[in-house]
């Protein structure tokens, strides 16, 4: 029972000495990665981009996997220690290309940072009539997992760090029409599902993973003015109140990208994080439970309740085709 409850009893702060104004490189300014290898998915813009930054000057030795290889290549020239690999999220046969591709080069992982993502995008089908943003923010990454787990077990003591959002406050699972079959297309309750998933996701890799040495959390980068807003007009953001007429930030509580990729730095490498998993954290720390005044800061509950936790893996592995080898 106690293992069950866990992602919920321990969603308390932890006094981290940090906050939501720190940066990435101020996360890791004490930290030596040398010899630690961490992959990154989206890793070559926005968030991702800070994050394989400040990892990579850190001493880690980083792999960025892109969908687009040769953008992935120039944004991140002069970056020492970053090597670029071949993955689409949206293609279960890419994302098992890459893995065993990196399964044979015999290496270990020591951080996953699932970082990739799209958000609130038109109406999209992919893989086998998939809506494209739960396949490619959760079930491209929960296949990517499984399929590395002889890396990430290798060595023990690995971090599995799901980049959520905010945004899942505005979905739980959508269980009787999780593809938005049977439905209008909302495209931010698709993204606010897939948000949820992400947390979800985390809480029951952690469980699967602790006895192996994996641990596993999930976050809120915070609010930041990234390319995942592509999939938004400027009129929109002018109604969300993220930007005024002139396309300039609006919202003082908006964060740098290098402090929007802090909490998934601090998540990945903070010795704090040592004994915790399958936790959510915001402003690098845990965050509290979800208040009920509407705000979206904490997590919901349905966000780290273990039996729906369990319920969205065994859905993920049936769609997928995929499953750790060792449970």
């Amino acid at each position: 029972m106690q293992q069950q409850n866990y992602s919920k009893t321990m969603q308390h702060r932890i006094g981290s000495g940090f906050g939501n104004r720190s940066t990435a490189d101020e996360v890791l300014h004490e930290s030596n990665l040398s010899g630690r290898l961490a992959i990154v998915t989206g890793g070559y813009s926005g968030l991702g981009l800070e994050t394989t930054r400040a990892l990579a000057s850190a001493g880690a030795h980083v792999i960025v996997p892109a969908r687009r290889p040769a953008s992935a290549e120039r944004a991140l020239a002069g970056l020492k220690g970053v090597e670029v690999a071949e993955l689409d999220l949206s293609d279960l046969s890419s994302v098992r290309a890459f893995s065993d591709r990196f399964l044979a080069s015999g290496r270990s992982i020591d951080i996953a940072i699932l970082s990739a993502g799209i958000m609130a995008c038109p109406e999209t089908r992919v893989g086998p009539d998939w809506e494209a943003q739960f396949a490619i923010n959760h079930l491209g990454h929960f296949t990517l997992i499984n399929l590395l787990w002889p890396a990430l077990v290798a060595e023990g003591g690995a971090r599995v760090v799901s980049v959520s959002s905010a945004g899942h406050h505005l979905s739980p699972i959508r269980w009787d029409d999780v593809q938005f079959k049977h439905s209008s297309y909302d495209r931010f309750l698709a993204y606010g599902q897939s948000k949820t998933a992400n947390i979800l996701f985390a809480v029951e890799l952690d469980k699967r993973g602790a006895e192996h040495g994996v641990r596993a959390f999930s976050l809120h980068p915070g609010a930041i003015l990234t390319p995942l807003q592509r999939h938004l007009t400027k009129d929109d953001m002018v109604a969300l109140g993220w930007i005024d007429e002139n396309g300039k930030p609006a919202d003082p509580t908006f964060k740098t990208p290098q402090q929007g990729a802090a909490t998934q730095v601090w998540a990945a490498t903070s010795p704090k994080l040592a004994g915790f998993g399958g936790i959510y954290c915001e402003d690098c720390d845990i965050a509290e439970p979800a208040p009920d005044d509407g705000t979206q800061i904490g997590v919901k509950d349905y966000a780290v309740d273990p039996q729906q936790a369990v319920r969205l893996w065994e859905l993920s592995a049936e769609l997928t085709e995929t499953n750790l080898p060792t449970v």
